[in-house]
């Protein structure tokens, strides 16, 4: 089974827009998990434009389903991670002013580095993902540094699949199979939304996750939160349910 792994951050920059707790981001977090949602996800950044790093221990007791820290190893990030002991942490190269997840890991380039950060985070008995583009070579290395999963950047996928979506797949299926014959499970994030995240499935059945924030909060906006956590969840569904 894939896990819908609901990102917050968007509630978190439609609060921190006008200031006070509207939305709450942990009675959100609490009600993604009620709707159906097999985690939550959140990427605490430096500058804190969206979740803070106060908001991530807010939510230490409040999710009970898998807890999902994706960020750059920082040393506060790791400081963060040694504090709460998540499910599972996700490594994600950005600089500190990007906008949004970018690019994956250059695992080749970066190996030690990470094998490093990868390392301690498996000491303390945390799942460490690794976010990558979809190239074999980048998963070869990620097999070698030693992580529990990777994590495909699809926002390429999402880009392109508009125009010829057997294209799209195809580096994706090639990264995702060779990641599973190398013994890693396989995560997937970045512009999934409910036009292409059932035909990522279909292809991919054996992801292990899909983490998706920015186009399901917008979605929420028109179906509800409810409403729209079901029609992921029936994206990642042998036989999707007639909508």
């Amino acid at each position: 089974m894939t896990k819908l792994s609901v990102n917050v951050n968007k509630v978190a920059t439609l609060r921190n827009a006008r200031g006070g707790n509207i939305p709450d981001v942990v009675q959100v977090a609490t009600d993604c998990q009620l709707f159906g949602a097999e985690g939550i996800t959140v990427h605490p950044r430096p500058d804190q434009r969206h979740i803070r790093y106060t908001d991530v221990f807010d939510l230490q007791s409040k999710v009970y389903t898998e807890f999902n820290i994706e960020g750059n190893p920082t040393p506060e990030f790791i400081s963060l991670i040694r504090k709460i002991r998540p499910t599972q942490v996700t490594l994600v190269p950005d600089a500190h002013d990007a906008i949004t997840s970018n690019a994956g890991w250059d695992t080749v380039t970066h190996k030690d580095f990470l094998a490093d950060v990868v390392n301690e985070f498996q000491t303390m008995g945390v799942r460490t993902s690794i976010f990558i583009n979809a190239s074999p070579e980048m998963v070869r290395m990620a097999s070698q540094i030693g992580t529990d999963r990777v994590e495909l950047y699809t926002g390429p996928y999402a880009e392109a699949y508009g125009a010829e979506k057997e294209k799209a797949i195809a580096p994706f299926i090639e990264a995702a199979t060779l990641a599973k014959n190398l013994g890693l499970g396989v995560n997937a994030g970045h512009d999934l939304n409910l036009e292409n995240l059932a035909y990522l499935y279909q292809n991919i059945p054996w992801l292990k996750e899909v983490s998706i924030g920015h186009s399901l909060i917008s979605d929420a906006l028109y179906m509800g939160l409810k409403e729209t956590i079901k029609a992921y969840k029936n994206c990642l569904k042998e036989s999707p349910e007639e909508v």
